[in-house]
C-alpha cells in the first residue's frame, strides 16, 4: 500500500518491538526519528526494517514534522512510540486502501489508554480521537514543542475509523510520575507568564477538579482501583505543573 508510517523516539526499547511487528503488514516504508536513545531502540527499529534517521530534539512537532519529510508515499500514519494499532484497524486501514474511492483526505482514530500491566483498556475507555492517517496535501503536524496535532488545510473533511489504537503510555505507576514530570517541565514557561494570582488559585482548585474530570467525566472510576490511581496522578501531575510554573516566576522576579 502506498502508505508510509513514522515514529518519534526516545530510549522506547521496552515497547518498540511491538508497536512495529504489529503494522509489519501495513506498510513497506517504516521511518523513526530518533533523538538519541541509548538503551538499543535503533537496533530494535532496523531490525525491524525501520529507516532510522537521528535529529536532536527540540519538541514533540519538529519531530514529526521532519519524520512527515522522510517519507517516501503520501499517505502517512503517525504513531507513539507506546501505540498499538489493534488487528481489527489494521483491516480497516487496508480495506480503505483496496478502495476505488479512496482520496486524499484525513481520519482521525480512537486512542485508548491501558493502565500498567493491562492487555486491554477499560470498559467503554474513549480517551483521545485524532487525526493520525492522513494526506500529506491535505496537512501536516504543527510546530508545537508539546502539543503536536495535525493541521488541515480548510475545507478538508475529515472521516472517523471505528477501530481503536491500544495506547501503553506508561509502563508503571513510577514510570507515569517520572515522565509527566519531565512533560510537565516543557510547559513551564508558557504557564509561568500568566498572573500570579491566576496561579495561585489554579494551586489550589487544580487538584480536586482535575481528578474529578478524570474520574467521572472520562471515565477512570471503570477502571477500579487502577482507574482510581490514575486519576490520582494525572491529578497530582496537573498540580506539579502549576507549582514549578510559580518556582519560575518567583525565580524570574528576583
Amino acid at each position: 500500500m502506498p502508505l508510509s508510517i513514522f515514529l518519534i523516539t526516545h530510549n522506547e526499547a521496552a515497547r518498540l518491538g511491538q508497536v512495529l511487528e504489529a503494522v509489519a503488514s501495513l506498510s513497506d516504508d517504516l521511518v523513526v526519528v530518533d533523538s538519541g536513545s541509548t538503551d538499543g531502540t535503533l537496533d530494535i527499529a532496523k531490525q525491524r526494517g525501520a529507516r532510522v534517521f537521528h535529529r536532536d530534539w527540540t519538541g514533540y512537532g519538529a519531530q514529526k514534522r521532519y519524520a512527515e519529510d522522510q517519507c517516501e508515499h503520501d499517505w502517512l500514519l503517525n504513531l507513539d512510540a507506546d501505540e498499538v494499532v489493534t488487528p481489527a484497524l489494521i483491516e480497516e486501514i487496508k480495506a480503505l486502501f483496496t478502495s476505488d474511492a479512496l482520496k486524499p483526505g484525513a481520519y482521525k482514530v480512537h486512542i485508548r489508554n491501558l493502565y500498567p500491566g493491562d492487555t486491554k483498556p477499560r470498559p467503554f475507555a474513549t480517551d483521545y480521537n485524532v487525526v493520525r492517517l492522513y494526506h500529506r496535501s491535505v496537512g501536516r503536524y504543527r510546530d508545537d514543542p508539546v502539543y503536536d496535532r495535525v493541521v488541515l488545510q480548510d475545507g478538508v473533511s475529515v472521516r472517523q475509523l471505528s477501530s481503536p489504537i491500544y495506547h501503553h503510555s506508561v509502563v508503571s505507576w513510577f514510570h507515569m510520575v517520572d515522565k509527566a514530570n519531565r512533560f510537565t517541565s516543557h510547559e513551564i514557561g508558557k504557564i509561568a507568564a500568566k498572573p500570579r494570582w491566576e496561579l495561585l488559585v489554579r494551586l489550589v482548585t487544580e487538584m480536586p477538579l482535575q481528578f474529578l474530570r478524570n474520574y467521572f467525566l472520562r471515565g477512570h472510576w471503570l477502571g477500579g482501583w487502577k482507574g482510581f490511581v490514575f486519576a490520582l496522578n494525572t491529578a497530582y501531575l496537573r498540580t506539579l505543573r502549576i507549582a514549578k510554573a510559580l518556582e519560575e516566576k518567583d525565580t524570574q522576579s528576583h
